[in-house]
């Protein structure tokens, strides 16, 4: 691990000022992918900036019959929030298929939504990555890439987004509440949070320098039937090859949202008109336009059968 120095900040503009101060910085609170990083020498910033003691670990009620979650709420109290049981399942299922209970007792919601990818060609530093080293080169696309991406991928990247929580939080059309250094304040839809890679996938959210994500609020709960479904390559502590996170409504109507696809979690609001029609009408119009190679094609067959268990799991 590289040498690096450290402060600990008391309010979020004081943190976001510091963040512009040092470009080069990072913020830390629980560190689960981070600290990874750093001892790999894949993050190698020269300057850390604790944001642990910023009271940003609350859920409240809005007026308008949402949540606003901390930024820095743990996983393990987000999904056992009686609030998030009861009105947001789905989103306590996501959280509760991810890592294990001891990453979750660290992790945070902010810090979840900012998870890098795993691609193994990304951690390793003696291939080229255009996440990691733009330029130089994306060794996924004639490599191994069996668990990588199918949808809004480029030829600069098919890496994909390794979050449960996001998919859940995508399907839910969460906002992302942000500061800057100057005070300022934004409210960034979850739907446009996340970038897709084009020719610059080391860039893969919406957040400018120095600014902080301070919470994420969720609207008025949706009621009906939710599931999040998850299939991977053993029964736990492991990345979704595929999943699905899903609120389904009586009359046939509903959501659906896909992990382990994209470099985002992704959702085609358009595809979901087709509920009533059943999966394979709503699989169809979410994977138009795949992108697979020889090694992940599996991945269609894959998402339009999780996708029927989930259908399947509603009617039970």
């Amino acid at each position: 691990m590289k040498p690096f120095t450290y402060e600990r900040v008391a309010t979020p503009a004081e943190a976001a000022a510091a963040a512009l101060k040092n470009p080069k910085a990072r913020f830390i609170a629980g560190g689960t992918n981070l600290l990874d990083l750093m001892k790999l020498e894949i993050e190698v910033p020269p300057h850390l900036i604790d944001i642990n003691r910023l009271g940003l670990d609350k859920i409240k009620e809005t007026d308008q019959g949402g949540l606003r979650i901390g930024a820095l709420v743990r996983n393990t109290d987000l999904a056992a929030d009686r609030r998030v049981r009861k009105d947001y399942a789905v989103l306590s299922r996501a959280l509760l298929s991810g890592a294990s209970g001891q990453l979750r007792n660290k992790a945070t919601t902010a810090g979840n939504l900012l998870q890098r990818t795993r691609c193994p060609y990304f951690y390793d530093p003696t291939m080229p990555c255009n996440k990691r080293a733009p330029g130089s080169g994306c060794s996924a696309l004639q490599g191994f890439n069996r668990n990588l991406a199918i949808l809004g991928t480029s030829d600069q990247c098919i890496a994909t987004h390794p979050s449960d929580m996001a998919v859940a939080m995508r399907l839910l059309d969460a906002t992302v509440e942000t500061v800057h250094a100057d005070g300022r304040t934004r409210a960034i839809p979850i739907a446009s949070f996340h970038r897709l890679p084009g020719t610059t996938p080391h860039i893969e959210t919406d957040l400018a320098p120095g600014e902080l994500i301070t919470a994420v609020v969720l609207p008025p709960p949706l009621g009906g039937t939710h599931i999040y479904r998850k299939v991977r390559d053993r029964a736990s502590y492991a990345f979704a090859l595929v999943s699905v996170a899903a609120v389904l409504q009586r009359d046939g109507t509903g959501r659906a949202a896909f992990g382990g696809l994209a470099h985002k979690p992704w959702r085609v609001e358009a595809a979901e008109a087709r509920m009533a029609q059943g999966p394979k009408a709503v699989a169809d119009a979410v994977l138009a336009g795949a992108r697979t190679t020889p090694q992940n094609a599996f991945k269609t067959v894959l998402a339009e059968r999780t996708l029927a268990a989930v259908f399947e799991q509603a009617r039970a």
